[in-house]
């Protein structure tokens, strides 16, 4: 591999991650869901799933608390 190669590669991988920083750089936050249990009557506030057996509830929210609705995504 000539200079050359390896100088267009390296701005080549250069502007892709400048590009992936910009439009993170512009991501919104992520929307909470109220979560609830299948196998008891447990309900959260989670910006993830808590894990296997727990299914949305209600959402998008904008607030931790899952009291301000989000709009939909």
């Amino acid at each position: 591999m000539n200079s050359r190669a390896a100088s267009a590669g390296a701005v080549a991988a250069i502007g892709l991650v400048l590009a992936l920083a910009a439009s993170a750089a512009f991501a919104g936050p992520a929307a909470y869901f109220r979560w609830h249990s299948r196998f008891n009557d447990y309900t959260i506030c989670s910006q993830v799933s808590p894990g296997p057996g727990w299914e949305i509830l209600k959402g998008p929210f904008k607030d931790a608390q899952c009291t301000k609705p989000a709009p939909p995504q």
